[in-house]
């Protein structure tokens, strides 16, 4: 039936032109933001799915900056230990000599001040210790450092405290050791040699956690970029096909803009039958 009231052919062509058009939108804000999911009403599901990737990988980010601060901090009191290690071999140097008999009071009273002045040292390094407020090597004061391990914070790496203070259970040098003396030196000699060895082992240890905290913060990033990856795979554009679909969509939008046009044009040709 021909029609001035209803034009059939008009309104396929404005239903078929709005899809095409509707479609296209879609495949331009793909292009515009590189994203198939931009949204939840993009895809509810997948866009949760998503979302809650991201708020992991947000939360690893987290843990990294524990686990560096953790890292950081057992770095300095690695290298306060390697100082007072080598403190420690000198003050033994210094004991050693001041055990010689034959030694006039002079130069064992100069041997004994170079070795108050390594002392010194010791306790000078262990107090300088710190990073963030936070000091391992200290004598009571020392904390140890539990850094995040997961982003449910539900497991963390601990590296133990270990005490360099002079006196304490490593160093066994008191605060106010001297070699002033034969015997004192000769004693020291063997006070000197246990702290060596103590050192040594709170540094083994701190090195064995420093390790830990290295290894576990490479796992971390290597779990953060496939997180990563995976949201990606979830809701971003293949713009190569979006861009073949967006010309696609052009050349058929401007067909249904022909085809619109030609149908409007058919009411005209009823006057025809009244000529």
């Amino acid at each position: 039936m021909n029609s001035v009231n209803t034009n059939v052919g008009a309104m396929v062509a404005l239903q078929n032109l709005n899809m095409t058009q509707a479609d296209l939108a879609t495949t331009q804000g793909r292009i515009n933001t590189g994203k198939r999911i931009n949204s939840a009403k993009d895809n509810g599901a997948i866009w949760a799915i998503a979302q809650n990737q991201r708020a992991t990988s947000r939360s690893l980010d987290a843990v990294r900056e524990s686990l560096q601060r953790a890292s950081s901090t057992v770095d300095v009191a690695i290298s306060a230990g390697e100082t007072v290690s080598d403190l420690l071999l000198q003050m033994k140097e210094k004991a050693l000599a001041a055990a010689d008999a034959s030694l006039d009071a002079n130069s064992r009273t100069a041997l004994n001040e170079d070795f108050k002045a390594l002392r010194d040292q010791v306790a000078k390094a262990v107090s300088n210790a710190d990073f963030n407020g936070i000091n391992m090597v200290k004598g009571t004061g020392g904390v140890s450092i539990a850094a995040l391990a997961n982003a449910d914070a539900t497991s963390k790496i601990t590296v133990g405290a270990q005490s360099l203070a002079l006196g304490g259970a490593n160093v066994t040098v008191a605060a106010t050791g001297s070699i002033g003396t034969i015997t004192l030196a000769t004693a020291m000699i063997a006070t000197v040699n246990s702290s060596i060895v103590n050192v040594s082992t709170a540094l083994s240890k701190l090195g064995t956690g420093s390790k830990s905290l290295n290894s576990h913060m490479n796992f971390i990033n290597k779990l953060q970029d496939s997180i990563d990856a995976g949201i990606g795979n979830l809701v971003d554009a293949d713009l190569a096909k979006e861009s073949a679909r967006l010309q696609a969509l052009q050349t058929k939008q401007q067909l249904g803009i022909q085809a619109l046009s030609i149908a409007n044009q058919s009411p005209q040709s009823l006057l025809a039958l009244f000529r």
